[in-house]
């Protein structure tokens, strides 16, 4: 069949109708079942028998899938395969028609399909492509969401009615109490008052409490004694270090890039503004919803004269470069905002529909758009002012001078680089109709090489600029006529441009002039003809500005004729192929590979200038967002070569149970309003799970990152309901949820064991004690410091190296190196800060206990604990290892270990130890930093 046949049997049955009903829309019940019978009857067994073998449920060969309407809709891998506008576009028809030697189906050996299945295809397209309702199949349901708890808005609940009304202290205590009283199981008792005040004090803080602190709750008598506790642990402004390091491993923190792209500088900084945002944001208890917010949009947001939120965007900016593949470096930022904020794992879908999840390729790409607009500046900006003396004096003009020779450099390079591709716009036009490249190299391999990524771009404008295009609409026209048939029907096309523009749409007048002075005779004349057109046009303007420069009459806005200022705009303006920026041209390698090596060069030179001598001031880790947003397009198989069709960007479909509207400019933050949105059935619920698996041990989702059909169900679904809606009534406020959850019986319980009660729940998964948790390294460092009197408390600032023996601040001030973290950071289990960690994993191995024993650091803190003057005034040796072991412990040692440590002492005394070792009561105190009492907490 060839194609004037197939179109005139379209046409005919779109304005004669066969059956009369396919070619005319809602035209009620009838229509509906005779569209419904042709489909059944004609289009049904054709698609059964031919095609879904490998386009159906279990297999779908190029990603394409003819087992329901939505399905067929949706499309193959390389985009849609038919176009219900122009059916005679429609790539099923022409490959089912065999018109392109490339694309033919079914491929051989199999036979062509017979004219009559091929001519039915072609009508019911036409008509629509009706499909029965109830013939939807699989597909339909592919990403639709199950009702899943995770997804379900929140809403109040009762607070359940329980026997043991003398235990509960909250409703907080009746949910928990309500799950043990279904299992016959009782609460453990009250926890001692030291026990107690040392929990707490390390799950607020992250130190051990001091003598003073502890006998002053000890001895108060007060019920409100442990809130009081609370309180003062809350506004204590070590709180925010505390709680601020847990949301760094949520923010995959480091002050390095990792692998980086050739000679790029692979330190951040300026990374300490952003961990001294977060630690500054939990002390003041910045409101949840707006810490995310900031995190986001920050720079998208009216700060006023106060910028120190522009360092919230570390969030986004301080992952891993990936030697600068900038798809996984917005995959990362994708990641860490959707399971840190969300806890849902939408980067599955980056290469096809999430596989659990009610997550289409198509919202991964909407969110990739979101990303995609924003740039890391050169130079992080400042956030706080300068001081005004002679060292900031001459850090600044140095900066400025090295600043200007970048600047001037790259200036000059991108527009050398813009002019180039404009003068070969005939090339590109010409590679554009072969089609995309196949990946290059990272560097032009020689000067004046075509670029990719122009390429994809022209391709872009090209596939969008539709036939009412007054510059492309010819294009579109001429690509639309068969190769055979092509001079005549070029110079018929030609031929219909009348004079006055009836009845065509209107066509610019310099293309115009050029196709009809000489017909193209074929797709490489007209790619040719344009890139003439283009290239003269692009000399003219540079003509023009240069004159206007001379004759100092200022640089021209536009061209005098409306004509040649629309065809110039398809060169400079806003939405060209060509129109580049510099941040942009850096990072895809559009530079030959000279010119490359210099712009890196003379940016390493600032970079190292803000090492060595900026680090203490106030700047940060930000983001420029594009003037132009980025518009996405679905990556097939998450291949960037292999673009598909356009999508809007938009919040996640699962969590908008109305119509979604796109995103406006400000994407970021209209992403981070709909994340931080009390409609939001996430973010509540992922937030007050984290902050209750700190203070617990496990999450009431036990799997704080994943809310998805693949992630636990929760332990105690109502009350988690019950704190997230409390959460948000009271202000987003983590201080309040942290109140709420201590002053509770539930949180005082000891941890008394039951083996009956062990055998019904070996995981206390309803908490039926306290369970025995280790301290992570920070607390751990921290307090062995602490005990050896030598901790530094100054709050914020540059990192220090923690592999330094010298270095005495908190562990939090440590310095995160990517690809060279101190040996003792992952030995006690801390989180990489390659990717977001839900979680600290806790072990128990020999290297943590050799540590404690042979660690430089472990061996001078003994000494010092040993040499404290509290301890060495003591007045015997009874009152030495009695106050040495209250230090350790929070508590005076029983009478039982006062004699071992005595005795341990006089053995060490008697026996000569080798040069250099520690000595006795050093011993003792090393000891003492190695036992469980210290290193746990109950």
């Amino acid at each position: 069949m060839n194609r004037a046949l197939l179109h005139a049997m379209c046409q005919a049955l779109i304005v004669a109708g066969l059956p009369a009903a396919l070619g005319q829309q809602d035209q009620g019940a009838v229509d509906t079942a005779a569209k419904a019978e042709f489909f059944e009857r004609q289009v049904r067994p054709v698609l059964v028998q031919h095609c879904l073998a490998c386009h159906g449920p279990k297999t779908q060969e190029a990603g394409l899938r003819l087992d329901s309407r939505a399905a067929l809709l949706r499309g193959s891998d390389s985009g849609p395969v038919v176009d219900l506008q122009n059916p005679l576009r429609s790539r099923l028809l022409i490959a089912i028609g065999y018109k392109d030697p490339d694309l033919q189906m079914p491929p051989a050996p199999a036979e062509k399909l017979p004219d009559a299945a091929i001519t039915a295809l072609g009508q019911w397209i036409a008509a629509g492509a009706h499909w029965p309702e109830d013939a939807g199949g699989a597909a339909n349901q592919a990403t639709s969401p199950k009702p899943h708890w995770a997804f379900q808005a929140i809403r109040p609940v009762a607070i359940p009615k329980v026997e043991g009304t003398d235990w509960p202290q909250s409703p907080i205590d009746r949910f928990i109490l309500a799950k043990l009283e279904q299992q016959a199981i009782s609460p453990a008792p009250p926890a001692d008052r030291t026990t107690l005040i040392r929990r707490a004090t390390f799950d607020l803080i992250g130190l051990p409490p001091g003598d003073d602190e502890i006998a002053s709750f000890v001895d108060d008598p007060a019920p409100d004694a442990f809130a009081r506790v609370v309180d003062r642990l809350l506004d204590s402004p070590h709180y925010g270090e505390r709680w601020g390091r847990y949301w760094l491993d949520v923010a995959r923190y480091a002050e390095t890039k990792g692998y980086v792209r050739l000679a790029e500088e692979r330190r951040f900084p300026y990374a300490f503004s952003y961990r001294d945002y977060v630690v500054r944001s939990f002390s003041e208890d910045l409101p949840f919803d707006r810490f995310i917010v900031e995190q986001l949009a920050a720079d998208q947001l009216p700060l006023g004269d106060d910028k120190r939120p522009l360092a919230a965007l570390g969030f986004l900016t301080l992952g891993r470069r990936f030697t600068g593949d900038v798809h996984d470096i917005i995959d990362d930022r994708i990641d860490v905002v959707t399971r840190g904020l969300l806890g849902l794992t939408v980067t599955c879908a980056r290469c096809h529909d999430h596989k659990y999840d009610p997550i289409p390729t198509a919202d991964y790409y909407s969110l990739y758009g979101v990303f995609a607009g924003g740039e890391d500046p050169a130079v992080p900006p400042l956030i706080e002012e300068l001081p005004k003396d002679s060292t900031t004096a001459d850090f600044q003009r140095e900066y400025e001078t090295r600043q200007q020779a970048l600047d001037t450099f790259e200036n000059k390079q991108h527009r050398a680089l813009l002019d180039e591709f404009r003068a070969r716009s005939a090339d590109y036009l010409v590679q554009a109709l072969a089609g995309r490249l196949p990946p290059q190299q990272p560097l032009p391999k020689a000067p004046g090489e075509i670029r990719q990524t122009i390429v994809e771009r022209w391709i872009d404008v090209l596939e969008h600029s539709g036939a009412e295009h007054p510059v492309f609409g010819p294009w579109q026209a001429f690509a639309a006529i068969e190769p055979a048939d092509f001079e005549s029907a070029a110079a018929a096309i030609v031929g219909g441009w009348t004079a006055d523009g009836r009845g065509v749409p209107r066509v610019n007048r310099v293309v115009k002039d050029r196709f009809t002075a000489k017909p193209p005779t074929s797709m490489a004349d007209v790619a040719r003809g344009y890139g003439e057109l283009l290239s003269q046009l692009h000399e003219r303007w540079r003509s023009l500005t240069a004159s206007t420069l001379a004759a100092a009459s200022g640089e021209p806005d536009r061209l005098p004729d409306d004509d040649d200022e629309e065809l110039r705009q398809v060169l400079y303006g806003e939405h060209a192929a060509v129109a580049v920026r510099k941040q942009q041209a850096l990072w895809d390698y559009l530079y030959d590979s000279p010119i490359n090596d210099e712009i890196v060069k003379r940016r390493a030179a600032i970079n190292e200038l803000l090492n060595e001598r900026g680090p203490a001031q106030p700047r940060a880790h930000t983001l420029v967002e594009s003037s132009l947003p980025h518009e996405p397009r679905i990556l097939v198989r998450g291949n960037p070569t292999r673009p598909g069709k356009h999508v809007p960007r938009r919040f996640l479909s699962v969590l908008c149970p109305t119509e979604r509207e796109p995103f406006g400019a400000d994407a970021r933050l209209d992403l981070a309003r709909a994340i931080a949105s009390r409609d939001n059935p996430l973010t509540a619920r992922v937030i007050v799970n984290r902050v209750w698996a700190h203070h617990f041990g496990a999450g009431l989702v036990r799997t704080p990152s994943n809310f998805g059909l693949r992630g636990e169900t929760p332990t105690h679904p109502e009350l988690l309901d019950f704190l997230a809606a409390r959460f948000m009534d009271e202000g987003w406020s983590i201080k309040k949820l942290h109140r709420s959850i201590m002053i509770t019986s539930v949180y005082q319980q000891s941890g008394r064991e039951v083996p009956r009660y062990r055998e019904l729940d070996p995981e206390n998964r309803l908490l039926w004690k306290m369970k025995r948790r280790r301290l992570d390294f920070e607390a751990l460092r921290d307090s062995v410091l602490a005990a050896a009197g030598r901790l530094n408390l100054a709050v914020g600032g540059p990192s220090e190296d923690l592999s330094d023996p010298s270095a005495r601040r908190r562990t939090i001030y440590g310095r995160i190196d990517r690809q060279g973290l101190p040996g003792m950071l992952p030995t006690f289990d801390f989180a990489s800060p390659d990717t977001h960690s839900p979680e600290r994993y806790s072990t128990t191995v020999p290297r943590q206990a050799l540590f404690l024993m042979n660690g430089p650091l472990a061996i001078e803190m003994a000494r010092a604990f040993a040499g404290r003057d509290d301890v060495k005034r003591s007045s015997d040796a009874s009152q030495r290892a009695r106050r040495m072991m209250r230090i350790a412990w929070g508590r005076a040692p029983s009478d039982e270990e006062l004699a071992l440590a005595l005795a341990f002492v006089t053995s060490h005394e008697t026996t000569a130890p080798p040069e250099g070792s520690l000595d006795a009561w050093e011993a003792l105190a090393q000891t003492l930093l190695l036992s469980n009492e210290f290193t746990y907490v109950d």
